[in-house]
């Protein structure tokens, strides 16, 4: 299908001191957009393939403007069309983890009312396991021939740059419970969607100067918006398929990379790559790492700021509100295990459980203020959870515990859900977790309440190996050790396990309510 550009002059959407996405399609049309390794699209080839893909859902399937399309993609090309075609078409898309049981997959597709499921060859069975549980048909289309069989045959007229937008609308990882649907506040416009990412870009260093790396999946927030923001301000999307650290690394390298995300995991299996291999690797390209998603401990951070310079951002925020907080390389060194603060238009207090303030430097739950919108998101399907997370005009809490010093410095202790509470004081396991991972014998590791008849809950870490290494009994007196000489007394582990693997989402996320599941079954409290 010949490319085209689908709009007229008059008709390009403009951010304020920024280009829109139509700009650059119509200013250089070859210049390579996306590419996954195997597959490339160019500026031209992307629009025209999204533009076709959001006619054929809007006019050949029925889904209206408001419908829902689901993707059950790996890090390919067509991944990124159809985010694209979603917004062109004022639909919201769904990417589905495809880590997913069938009846997991099923449950998205049906609460979500996906009208449409685009796979790949290698999730297709999941996704017509999932669809064949669901009440009623639903079309799946195969990225490859058959989806460009669709496009060859669908319509390229263009969207009115004055109709509805549409966006993404995530599924929380569900590590607690059944997964949400997160949708956040859509532009009025289509036009004004357009026009406001490469803005949103802008303002978290994704300026589009160079190829922008993906190391996560794309069905999670983080990798895609960031990368759907630096797209738009003209990078090159380069997206690996799978992460492999030693691969990254390659690519990194090879495509010159300016700017990345990265979740702390990430950097943990980067910092234990042989000496020579990391000792090769000139990071002099990279202009801005963003990472967040999970705590860091600090010696991780100290180690990659040390190996690749100070281009590290940590930022702090969810699904449900976007990046809330950001802090550079130099300011974390000055404020050690600070994530940030605020951005500009936003604001962000430790409260008590109404939203109540509590004065500087006391824990609390972390409310977050966005000064530019009355609603910044809603459950999808749930308005009651909706509006408990609001307590006010822009106001919103997503169930993290932390402080904030009287310079407006961000600290998380942990999350409301993974609290411990032992003889009725809290325990943040985040904290416990950020010593134990500094053992060199230690892969991974988590830190949760377990049933104490006593005490209610007592403290267990649950330890995953570093590769080849043994956590016998000696490894696990030097943990505890390590704790004693860290923390204080009620916060050191009372046990400790070692598991072959911890449940943990690739994102960095771990299965909480999967692991407490093992030491809670047969009891009939969660706390």
């Amino acid at each position: 299908m010949p490319p085209t550009a689908p709009w007229a002059p008059a008709e390009r959407a403009r951010g304020v001191g920024g280009t829109a996405i139509t700009d650059l399609v119509d200013q250089h049309p070859e210049a390579l957009a996306v590419d996954d390794l195997e597959r490339t699209r160019t500026r031209a080839e992307l629009w025209d393939r999204s533009v076709r893909l959001g006619r054929w859902c809007r006019h050949e399937l029925g889904v209206p403007a408001g419908g829902h399309v689901a993707a059950v993609l790996g890090n390919r090309v067509e991944a990124m069309e159809v985010s694209l075609a979603g917004v062109l078409a004022g639909c919201w898309v769904t990417p589905v983890n495809w880590h997913l049981t069938p009846d997991e997959a099923a449950y998205v597709l049906a609460d979500s009312g996906a009208g449409v499921v685009v796979t790949d060859p290698e999730h297709e069975a999941l996704a017509r396991a999932a669809v064949d549980r669901l009440d009623g048909p639903v079309p799946v289309v195969v990225a490859g021939p058959e989806l460009d069989a669709v496009l060859d045959g669908a319509s390229d007229e263009p969207f009115d740059l004055d109709g509805p937008a549409g966006g993404s609308m995530i599924y929380t990882s569900g590590t607690t419970g059944r997964p949400k649907g997160v949708r956040r506040t859509a532009q009025a416009t289509l036009g004004r969607q357009l026009a406001a990412y490469p803005l949103a870009g802008r303002a978290l260093g994704l300026d589009g100067q160079g190829p922008h790396l993906v190391t996560g999946p794309l069905y999670h927030a983080a990798p895609l918006g960031f990368a759907v923001m630096d797209l738009h301000n003209g990078a090159p999307v380069v997206l690996l398929p799978r992460w492999d650290e030693a691969h990254c690394l390659e690519v990194l390298a090879e495509r010159q990379v300016r700017n990345t995300h990265l979740v702390p995991t990430m950097f943990v299996r980067l910092l234990r790559l042989p000496e020579e291999v990391r000792a090769a690797f000139d990071p002099g390209a990279l202009r801005l790492v963003l990472h967040g998603a999970a705590p860091i401990a600090p010696s991780v951070k100290q180690a990659m700021i040390e190996w690749w310079g100070p281009v590290l951002v940590e930022y702090w925020g969810a699904s449900e509100g976007g990046v809330v907080t950001l802090v550079g390389s130099e300011d974390w060194l000055a404020h050690p295990g600070t994530v940030g603060r605020a951005v500009p238009g936003h604001e962000v207090f430790a409260g008590d459980e109404d939203g109540t303030p509590l004065p500087a430097g006391q824990t609390g739950r972390l409310w977050c203020r966005n000064l530019r919108a009355e609603r910044v998101f809603e459950y999808h399907g749930a308005p009651d959870k909706t509006a408990e997370a609001h307590k006010a005009a822009g106001t919103y809490t997503i169930g993290d515990v932390g402080r904030v010093d009287d310079d407006g410095w961000v600290y998380l202790s942990d999350r409301v859900a993974n609290t411990i509470i032992s003889g009725g004081v809290n325990i943040y396991p985040a904290e416990i977790e950020a010593v134990l991972i500094e053992h060199p014998a230690v892969g991974d590791v988590a830190v949760l309440g377990v049933p104490d008849d006593e005490w209610g809950e007592q403290v267990k870490a649950v330890v995953e190996p570093v590769d080849g290494a043994v956590v016998d009994d000696a490894v696990v007196d030097e943990l505890l050790a390590l704790c004693r000489d860290r923390l204080a007394g009620y916060k050191v582990p009372r046990s400790v396990d070692v598991v072959e693997a911890l449940p943990r989402h690739p994102t960095g996320k771990l299965y909480t309510r999967l692991l407490r599941d093992r030491y809670w079954a047969g009891h009939d409290r969660r706390i």
